[in-house]
């Protein structure tokens, strides 16, 4: 497998990155029309974290951690690293080394979707990780792939420089075009939440808040006493 280590990609404004960093996955997710997930299998190693930042992406060898070393070189301060190899693996292939290293050059955290390790060093030193996996396996170093190229991850396509958002929920990646954009709609999103939660303290139904006592009705959904429900045999 030969590869490519593209270097200087364009990357969404950094005030952009810190608007978006405001809101929840589950919010940014809504507010871009349910669309950016990379999947249910990307689990935290940490809780009660969130962070945002523009992608570094790597395509590797599946147990091969090469191209994390070469990747390591191209990010900078702001940048989350996004991992993926060109078939499933579960082995470790980061740990508390490349943490170190990482966060020396102002990197937000890592999304690789196959293995991770020393994940009690890095809950310590206060890295934030998402993989698809933990285990102590080892890697070699020994073929080519590729960085900052496009990569896809539960469907999604992640370009370098796009913005990766992870938190409790997942992880979700803001096309670095759309990053205004998102940001300005999650804000939206978040204040109409807010209303409704203040609806729901005040004691409405989301029933009557949402009309959705005419969508029962259209749908033939009926309302029966429980004496009726089991006088016809429903409820034997």
């Amino acid at each position: 497998m030969s590869g490519v280590i593209v270097t200087g990609p364009p990357k969404a404004d950094a005030k952009d990155v810190e608007a978006l960093a405001g809101y929840g996955v589950a919010t940014v997710h809504e507010a871009m029309g349910r669309t950016g997930l990379l999947g249910t299998h990307l689990r935290p190693v940490q809780q009660d974290t969130r962070v945002a930042g523009t992608a570094v992406t790597v395509l590797s060898w599946p147990g091969d951690n090469l191209m994390i070393h070469a990747a390591v070189e191209q990010c900078g301060e702001g940048d989350l690293l996004v991992v993926t190899t060109t078939s499933p693996s579960t082995d470790g292939m980061f740990g508390e080394l490349f943490a170190t290293a990482l966060q020396r050059r102002g990197v937000r955290g890592l999304i690789i979707n196959a293995g991770i390790r020393d994940t009690a060093e890095l809950r310590e030193m206060g890295f934030p990780a998402w993989s698809a996996a933990v285990s102590p396996q080892g890697t070699v170093k020994a073929t080519g792939g590729s960085v900052n190229v496009p990569v896809a991850i539960g469907g999604q396509v992640i370009r370098p420089g796009d913005v990766i958002l992870a938190d409790d929920d997942g992880v979700v990646c803001v096309p670095r075009e759309r990053a205004r954009e998102t940001a300005e709609a999650s804000g939206a999103r978040e204040q109409k939440e807010a209303d409704a939660r203040a609806s729901f303290i005040d004691g409405r139904l989301g029933l009557d808040r949402y009309g959705l006592r005419e969508t029962l009705v259209r749908l033939g959904v009926t309302y029966r006493t429980y004496e009726e429900y089991s006088r016809d045999g429903a409820g034997t």
